[in-house]
């Protein structure tokens, strides 16, 4: 076999069989295989595309290229959440606890933000002593003995993705539905879990743009997974807005607590018993959406959540308290309001903006060896469709430096949008993607 030749097919909008990327993934993974000729054959994958089998084939390759994460010793069906990313986005945060509050073990592997959006693992290292590097086995007792545990990822899984990922940033490629899904779901089967909810995020602030886009996506994954024999279901959900209303890591812990309180904001308490309904029926801790649906409401209710949110936190290392006093977060040296500089409906908030502020105050990476300020960020105190008076608190922001407190101010502005008329009301999910729809 020669790369050459494999990339030629591919280029001629041939089916590359298992063997031939194999022999490709695998060649590049050893050093055999040079920078040029891979980006030559993403190049031809984002202009002719993959056949379903075939992206399967390239993920499970790309899954398989370094550890494997065997999951099996911890009892019960292991459901797994992933989103693709939006902004002011910690269901992970309140999902964990509250699907294994009703006795579905949660074993998940996060990663660290990168850009404007958040990365669950620093959101929880914003908890006093909350360790996130425990070894595997550390990792299966906890979720065993507590039913709940996120650690990182670690360096070796799916070292192949990371190769090529690295690689498509710089030659054009990474919008391409089939090295995306198998990205994504290649990292997701090498961490060992039964079944797959995700979260496919469209609008503004996310990645896909395009309902079309992101349906397609979802449709991708929602296949590779269930061709690898992993039952997969994908929800489509909006991103034209900031999902909830703080935006910085330990903000978003602070969120994520008052939700699991009962005093969320709307559309993340309803989101999180959505995902978290797909999770249970993946699961079989549900016969019905209506009977998953109410176990978790019975689990928020009655503070059984809770209490799974500060036992999690105890086991891996962190403060339990801060359940309770949210002051015992990281906090920022310095707070200003953004006020509205006109009376009117607010027809807009744009959230790769708001992401982007953020970013900018020292809450996210721009590269990967960046560090990054738990404390700082923006707490939203209105959403679409409120109408507010001129001079009435549009958000907060939290900063540790004064110039960048006020550059803060300055990029927020211009996420909100006001005018006379109400904006009409866009649906929280758009679609749901089953194995049935692909």
């Amino acid at each position: 076999m020669r790369a050459v030749e494999l990339i030629q097919k591919k280029r001629d909008g041939g089916r590359l069989s298992r063997e031939e990327l194999e022999f490709l993934i695998l060649g590049y993974v050893r050093g055999e295989i040079p920078d040029y000729q891979m980006a030559a054959w993403a190049m031809a994958v984002y202009f002719q595309g993959m056949e379903a089998e075939e992206i399967t084939d390239l993920t499970l390759l790309m899954a398989e290229s370094g550890d494997t994460l065997d999951l099996s010793p911890i009892r019960g069906r292991k459901v797994d959440k992933h989103s693709t990313g939006g902004v002011a986005d910690t269901t992970t945060l309140v999902l964990a606890p509250l699907v294994a509050s009703v006795g579905v073990p949660v074993a998940k592997m996060s990663g660290r933000g990168l850009g404007h959006t958040g990365g669950t693992v620093d959101k929880l290292e914003s908890i006093p002593g909350f360790r996130t590097d425990l070894t595997p086995q550390e990792f299966i007792d906890q979720v065993n003995e507590v039913g709940v545990s996120v650690v990182g990822q670690t360096g070796e899984l799916a070292p192949a993705d990371k190769l090529l990922y690295a690689l498509r940033d710089v030659t054009a490629t990474v919008e391409s539905i089939p090295l995306i899904a198998s990205s994504i779901m290649s990292k997701k089967i090498a961490a060992g879990a039964d079944g797959f909810v995700l979260d496919v995020k469209v609008g503004k602030g996310a990645f896909m743009k395009e309902e079309a886009q992101a349906v397609q996506l979802a449709k991708a994954m929602v296949q590779i997974g269930t061709l690898a024999g992993r039952s997969t279901v994908a929800l489509v959900t909006d991103m034209n807005q900031p999902l909830g209303r703080r935006i910085g890591n330990a903000l978003e812990v602070k969120e994520a607590i008052l939700t699991l309180h009962g005093q969320g904001p709307e559309n993340l308490t309803e989101l999180c018993l959505q995902l978290g309904t797909e999770m249970l029926l993946l699961a079989g801790a549900a016969a019905s959406p209506r009977e998953g649906r109410a176990k978790l409401e019975h689990s928020l209710r009655s503070g059984l959540a809770l209490e799974k949110f500060k036992e999690w936190v105890q086991a891996q290392g962190g403060n339990p308290q801060v359940a309770e006093d949210v002051g015992l977060l990281p906090q920022a040296r310095f707070q200003a309001d953004l006020k509205a500089p006109q009376s009117g409906y607010i027809q807009g908030i744009d959230p790769l903006a708001l992401g982007m502020a953020a970013l900018h105050l020292g809450a996210g990476r721009e590269t990967k060896d960046s560090t990054i300020d738990l404390a700082v960020g923006l707490e939203l105190w209105v959403s679409e469709g409120d109408y507010v008076q001129e001079g009435a608190v549009l958000a907060r922001i939290h900063a540790n430096d004064e110039g960048l407190l006020a550059q803060g101010l300055q990029e927020a502005a211009r996420a909100f949008h006001l005018g006379k008329d109400r904006p009409a009301v866009r649906p929280l999910v758009y679609r749901k993607i089953t194995a049935q729809d692909v």
